[in-house]
């Protein structure tokens, strides 16, 4: 996927080159002047992935903790002793990032931006803070409410939903030039070419990910007692002692295509009723059962357009969040166009 390119107008940030969609009915079709697309080259399958949002999380590289069930056991029982330790520098080693309605708590630094759009980061908060937040609250901060996120240099770094906490106190402060902000505005407001903070966006949104899926699996689908979150929240089991069904996070597989004409010089865009002016998309959708990649490229861009496509070809597939998605990035061809 392409940088989205930004339009600054009238205060607002504006989407001329759309993130990926989901499948719906879209109001209008576009067959878009590319002239340039035929010198475009398409990175082969082992290409750079750092080209992708929320792709290459630094926390998920070179390392196996993100699966090996010892290292997840590792990283509860190192949460367990800071919960109950007062010692501040013990709580050093350990940070958190709040979510409050899938949002994730960033920082801006406009004092040293030359840009028209200040750089960010992720508003990394100390479990010491969150302790004190959470009693302000009056909440008892305990490791259920808290999502493995990964750990580097010796930090280990959780993510906590807040959305449910009603108080001030879990609110960013304006000196710090923080706020809850859309992963899609991040997106389009990170420098690409900015390793670090493209690392940081990948982060987040296997945050959101995970925090989003334990919203949505509260319940055992086998029997309806309550799931409880297990292995430092990277799984759920069903609290029933008759049933104990385990579950996963789940993925759906979404297909996005670039579907070009036969001269190989315009593009098929799409737009929804809700877009913004000039935004545009490419076409997306999820895959069916049964159905394979290529197969669900032709249906989505049939069932969307009516234009039935020839070839498809594989380019690379990402990471998306926020509803459990990872999308495999197709380049099609117009059969009747």
């Amino acid at each position: 996927m392409p940088s989205p390119i930004a339009d600054l107008q009238d205060g607002r940030r504006r989407m001329l080159l759309a993130s990926p969609v989901t499948s719906s009915s879209f109001h209008r079709v576009l067959f878009s002047s590319y002239r340039s697309f035929r010198n475009l080259r398409l990175p082969s399958v082992s290409g750079n992935m750092q080209a992708h949002a929320f792709a290459r999380n630094p926390l998920r590289a070179n390392t196996h903790d993100a699966v090996d069930s010892s290292s997840l056991n590792s990283a509860v029982s190192a949460l367990r002793s800071a919960l109950s330790c007062s010692n501040q520098d013990a709580l050093r080693d350990f940070k958190v990032l709040f979510f409050k309605k899938g949002k994730p708590l960033a920082r801006s630094d406009l004092g040293t931006s030359e840009h028209a759009c200040p750089p960010w980061r992720i508003g990394w908060r100390s479990m010491s803070d969150c302790k004190i937040l959470m009693g302000r609250c009056e909440i008892q901060l305990i490791e259920d409410r808290l999502v493995y996120l990964g750990k580097k240099g010796g930090v280990i770094y959780w993510a906590m939903d807040v959305t449910d906490v009603e108080n001030s106190s879990i609110e960013p402060a304006q000196q710090d030039r923080s706020a809850y902000v859309e992963l899609r505005t991040l997106m389009v407001a990170t420098d690409w070419a900015d390793a670090d903070a493209m690392g940081e966006l990948a982060v987040a949104g296997h945050a959101k990910a995970l925090l989003e899926w334990h919203n949505t699996s509260r319940f055992c689908g086998h029997c309806g007692t309550t799931n409880r979150p297990i292995d430092a929240g990277r799984r759920k089991q069903c609290s029933n002692e008759l049933c104990k069904k385990r579950v996963y996070p789940r993925v759906d597989p979404v297909v996005i295509m670039l579907v070009i004409d036969k001269e190989n010089d315009r593009v098929l865009l799409s737009r929804q009723s809700r877009y913004v002016p000039r935004m545009w998309s490419c076409l997306a959708g999820f895959l069916e059962p049964g159905e394979s990649l290529e197969e669900a490229v032709r249906r989505e861009t049939f069932e969307e357009t009516g234009i039935e496509v020839g070839d498809v070809i594989y380019h690379s597939s990402q990471p998306w969040p926020g509803q459990n998605n990872i999308e495999e990035t197709k380049r099609s061809t117009g059969a009747n166009s």
